[in-house]
């Protein structure tokens, strides 16, 4: 119908229709007319028969469901990966707790039900995405800390925001500095562990006041607890993420002590937390939204066999606020 009532052929209306660049603008405005005039929608699955493709991505979390609804960051990923699918045909759907049955994570992403994958909070010992390089498009949130020869991803310059953030400690006279380290079997933690240490060691301070965390609240409570119970000099803390820093808030005021005027404290993120807290949390501003949205763009690419750059790193920068 579309076809008679434009006046082209079917041929040419599926090219319209998919987005193809070589039909002539005046044919291309007479089929835009018709589909409007007639409220067409493209059928997903006839498309999918001729093209083999799903026009479905997969946005994978190896994380409980509990720590995903419950952290901003995966929320702002999700954001800037739905901004840019908006543009594009393709759905998004999402994947959780995918280590609790990685067999059945692994059969349902390589049964033809995706075009493609992303693969957000990664650590070394997950296995639902394992083996998948090189059988489906897929895109990483930060390098993959195993198989990362030959993976796409895109990441923050993790080490150089830690080293910013701890310069920052350091320029204000601060002389024992902490760190709250994300977990080491993920690319931030590591990195960001890298950064503050290469700092303090420049600086000529000691690097041996560190404690590990998960990113959550409730680890960050804990890690400051063991700081403090050394029972060593302690006058600045960087936490590998705000929410870590916000559990080390509670402990720090918790003992009485004053931000910034007893221990002085710089987080990773700049999230809500960053400006939830008081006094107002100096951090490093991770784009989130724009990761997500480079992401899904780099699958999209890779999907339909464009060429593209394998790493993609964003640059991060610093938040001055009320606690260094």
């Amino acid at each position: 119908m579309v076809a008679a009532l434009a006046g082209v052929s079917r041929a040419t209306v599926s090219r319209v229709v998919n987005g193809a660049p070589s039909v002539d603008p005046q044919l291309a405005s007479s089929v835009e007319k018709a589909v409007r005039t007639l409220n067409y929608v493209p059928n997903r699955a006839a498309r999918t028969l001729a093209s083999r493709r799903t026009y479905t991505v997969t946005l994978l979390v190896p994380e409980s469901t509990s720590k995903v609804f419950a952290d901003p960051f995966f929320a702002t990923v999700v954001e800037g990966v739905a901004r840019y699918l908006n543009t594009t045909d393709y759905m998004l759907n999402m994947v959780t707790s995918s280590e609790a049955n990685p067999e059945k994570t692994r059969r349902y992403l390589m049964g033809g039900n995706v075009d493609g994958v992303l693969v957000v909070s990664h650590h070394t010992g997950d296995h639902s995405w394992a083996h998948l390089n090189g059988s489906l498009p897929l895109v990483f949130a930060g390098r993959p800390l195993i198989n990362a020869k030959d993976s796409y991803f895109v990441e923050v310059d993790n080490e150089e925001g830690a080293a910013a953030a701890t310069a920052r400690l350091v320029e204000s006279g601060r002389r024992h500095i902490a760190t709250i380290a994300g977990p080491q079997d993920m690319p931030p933690g590591v990195d960001r562990l890298a950064g503050w240490r290469t700092t303090v060691q420049q600086a000529g301070l000691d690097d041996a006041l560190v404690e590990t965390g998960d990113f959550t609240v409730t680890s960050g409570a804990a890690a400051m607890r063991r700081l403090l119970g050394r029972e060593k000099p302690l006058d600045a803390l960087f936490a590998a993420n705000d929410q870590m820093a916000a559990g080390a808030y509670s402990v720090i005021k918790e003992r009485g002590l004053r931000i910034p005027e007893d221990i002085a404290v710089v987080g990773f993120d700049d999230d809500y937390y960053a400006t939830s807290l008081s006094p107002a949390l100096t951090t490093i501003h991770h784009p989130i939204a724009a990761l997500g949205e480079k992401m899904a763009e780099l699958l999209v690419e890779l999907i339909e066999g464009r060429a593209a750059e394998r790493i993609h790193r964003l640059p991060t920068s610093l938040v001055v606020r009320e606690s260094a």
